[in-house]
């Protein structure tokens, strides 16, 4: 690893040279495009992102769950210079190679389920689940998909309509895509009567929305992330998935899984449906797949995957050679380094420490997460009005202190811990330190 695993700050956050981009920033790039922290990246390795300044951040977003093995992890590097120099691009659909027919081959093996399974590549985690869509209903013919409450699926028109939050994602760009019924979700937290009844309640409104608002026979899809992301890392009561599931296969409806964000071992499983033991229909994958490379995929029942006639799936960069390289290497890497036990080594340091936090804060209503995916859920104290002030000023104590974090939620109102699953042990204790430092002044 070529930069050292240490925090570094020689200069005010962000750093003059930084300061010096986001102002070129400003004036190239449209506004519309936000950044979290302004610090420009020159480097990355391990738990640390180096700045043009020179100063090492410790890093817990991994680029919102993308760099799980490490920015410039070997094999990842190894395979995508060795794949720049044979050829970049194609197009699969015109002159195919087997960078893509062992991206898919893998997908086929990993994710959960031992039934036959068909793959296809694509750019992005929206994309993902757009075509996931497409696939559901040309295999049912049915039309109607049903998302939930605090849901995240992307940015453009099909998937600002199955995500959940208006502002920034939706607000002004309607109107969407139709035929999209949301329903609640089983947020233990939140849970008008406690956590106790949520699981039951949650799947029986879900049953009774769906057949009084919906139809059955109309519905095509079922689309839900095994843990919610930008929703605020909601965790589903204990057996709410699997019992979602069973119903959908009940009644020959197309179980989708998100699992974008929960994907690739951080979770502490190679996916998080593995926790429940739920084997998904479709299932949608992108982000920590490549290495920080572009890719998506979408990997289900081969019936349903290869109901769609030829030329119905694809796209000029999906499945890039080069994408599906890193991918290869991405993968090798977390099952030669075992990152799903990372993710583990990683709650069993985190969940105490965050657990010890609320103790000592009651503005911190609820720890919660699984993995190397955690999260805190900041309140006003001693009741659950969402406290989106209060977390925008830990986190920006934490970013002036040299640590990368993320906020999310419905209400703006959630602290999401993301580190790289190769982490060491001394920057996630350090990260903790200058977390718990940061609720100290706010």
């Amino acid at each position: 690893m070529t930069v050292e695993q240490k925090r570094v700050l020689n200069t005010a956050i962000p750093g003059p040279r930084s300061q010096v981009l986001h102002a070129r920033k400003s004036a190239a790039v449209a506004s519309g495009v936000g950044t979290t922290l302004p610090v420009y990246v020159e480097r990355a390795g391990g738990g640390i992102v180096v700045d043009v300044d020179g100063n090492q951040l410790i890093d817990f977003g991994s680029g919102i769950a993308v760099t799980s093995v490490g920015n410039a992890a070997p094999r990842v590097v190894e395979a995508v210079q060795q794949q720049v120099a044979d050829f970049t691009h194609t197009c699969f659909m015109v002159t195919p190679y087997e960078g893509y027919v062992a991206v898919a081959e893998k997908l086929n093996e990993v994710t959960p389920g031992d039934h036959d399974k068909r793959s296809a590549l694509f750019n992005s985690g929206a994309e993902a689940v757009e075509n996931a869509v497409k696939i559901a209903r040309h295999h049912t013919g049915r039309s109607a998909v049903v998302a939930f409450d605090h849901a995240y699926h992307g940015r453009t028109n099909l998937t600002m309509a199955l995500t959940a939050k208006n502002m920034p994602y939706k607000d002004g760009f309607g109107p969407f895509a139709g035929e999209i019924h949301r329903v609640p979700m089983a947020y233990p937290y939140r849970w008008p009567t406690g956590p106790e009844n949520c699981a039951d309640e949650a799947f029986e409104t879900f049953v009774s929305n769906v057949h009084a608002q919906v139809g059955e026979k109309r519905t095509a899809a079922v689309l839900i992330e095994p843990i919610q992301g930008e929703g605020g890392f909601i965790v589903p009561a204990p057996g709410f998935l699997a019992r979602v599931a069973d119903w959908c296969t009940e009644h020959g409806i197309v179980f989708i899984a998100d699992e974008i964000q929960t994907g690739f071992c951080r979770t502490g499983d190679w996916f998080a449906c593995e926790f429940e033991g739920v084997v998904p229909d479709l299932i949608t994958t992108a982000k920590g797949i490549a290495g920080g490379l572009p890719l998506a995929a979408v990997t289900g029942r081969a019936e349903m995957m290869d109901a769609v006639h030829t030329g119905g799936l694809g796209g000029t960069y999906g499945g890039n050679p080069v994408a599906c390289a890193a991918a290869l290497g991405s993968i090798e890497t977390m099952a030669a380094e075992d990152l799903a036990g990372s993710a583990k080594r990683i709650e069993s340091i985190m969940l105490p420490r965050l657990s010890a936090l609320a103790e000592k804060y009651d503005t911190i209503g609820d720890v919660r997460g699984r993995g190397a995916m955690l999260a805190v859920e900041l309140v006003e104290g001693g009741r659950k009005t969402p406290n989106p002030a209060l977390t925008a000023a830990v986190s920006a104590t934490c970013h002036r202190s040299g640590l990368i974090t993320l906020t999310a939620g419905t209400f703006g109102n959630v602290l999401r811990f993301l580190p790289p699953l190769v982490i060491g042990d001394d920057l996630l204790h350090e990260g903790l330190d200058l977390l718990e430092a940061a609720f100290a002044e706010n």
